[in-house]
């Protein structure tokens, strides 16, 4: 049986978890809420008391946290990974963050002696749930292959798009996807709801032509219904937008559709609404033409 830590047992990581506790993998979590590691305890997995205590015994590590500072600080330091877990250890990162964060880590574990890959996910809440999330990996095909078990246990889609920090780069390329998408189907759904259109009716139609997405299909009655519990919160996609804006600008090319829709939506994070779902980009389409 594989050992695995999970550190990060949030939105995403705590049904993440439970799928590999179901796949027949032994479990250790760790999460900075104690909340969350008496759930995952209650799922048949077992709690640690610190990062250091989740990995000492572990063949896999997985961290899923939110953004670049945060896993650098799992990662590194005296009370980190590097420095508790065992050699040859295997660490899986699916957390989304920067391309050149991910590359550096990674070149920082390998030289500990651990193997290393940046495997961050889409699907959302749901997805993560369902243990049907597509996962985009990066790293050297040798530790890809060791990865590939554990992901298979939480994912549907696992592909190996390149060497370290690839994963994160097609990441970034995703919620640039995902956002455009979402402001597009608020946009149209303002636009059916202003001319009395049966919007049930109108978005089955909808996602049965080329207008049909996997957005449309879980984003869609959120919107009618006005619900925006988070299962990806804007917060979290506004700072995947500043990833993707940057590296653009690095690269020298142009995303004009992307730095529009990420001004729309640091603009609903700085009004304090960064805890609502990303469906939430609707909010302020429909106040900006004076409609909720």
């Amino acid at each position: 049986m594989t050992n695995i830590a999970f550190i990060g047992l949030g939105i995403m990581g705590l049904p993440m978890a439970k799928n590999l506790v179901n796949a027949g993998f032994d479990v250790t979590g760790f999460n900075r809420s104690p909340e969350a590691i008496e759930k995952l305890v209650a799922a048949g997995g077992k709690g640690a008391t610190s990062i250091a205590d989740a990995v000492k015994d572990a063949d896999v590590i997985v961290t899923m946290v939110p953004d670049s500072p945060d896993v650098a600080g799992v990662v590194q330091g005296p009370d980190g990974v590097f420095a508790n877990a065992k050699a040859g250890a295997l660490w899986i990162d699916n957390s989304s963050i920067r391309p050149d964060v991910a590359k550096e880590l990674a070149e920082e574990a390998v030289a500990a002696g651990f193997g290393a890959v940046d495997a961050p996910v889409s699907g959302g809440e749901q997805g993560a749930i369902d243990g049907v999330l597509s996962i985009m990996t990066g790293g050297s095909p040798e530790d890809f292959a060791k990865a590939e078990p554990v992901l298979n246990a939480v994912g549907k889609t696992i592909v190996h798009v390149g060497p370290a920090g690839a994963g994160q780069t097609v990441k970034a390329a995703n919620q640039l996807i995902v956002a455009v998408n979402i402001q597009a189907l608020s946009e149209a759904i303002l636009f059916l709801e202003t001319y009395g259109v049966d919007t049930d009716a109108a978005l089955k139609v909808l996602g049965g032509g080329l207008a049909g997405s996997k957005v449309l299909d879980q984003k869609g009655q959120k919107i009618l219904d006005r619900d925006f519990t988070p299962g990806f919160r804007l917060a979290l996609h506004n700072k995947d937008l500043g990833i993707v804006t940057a590296a653009a600008r690095q690269a020298g090319i142009s995303v004009p559709l992307g730095s529009a829709v990420a001004q729309l939506v640091t603009s609903l994070v700085a009004r304090g609404d960064g805890g609502l779902d990303h469906s939430g980009l609707f909010k302020l389409t429909a106040e900006l033409s004076g409609r909720d």
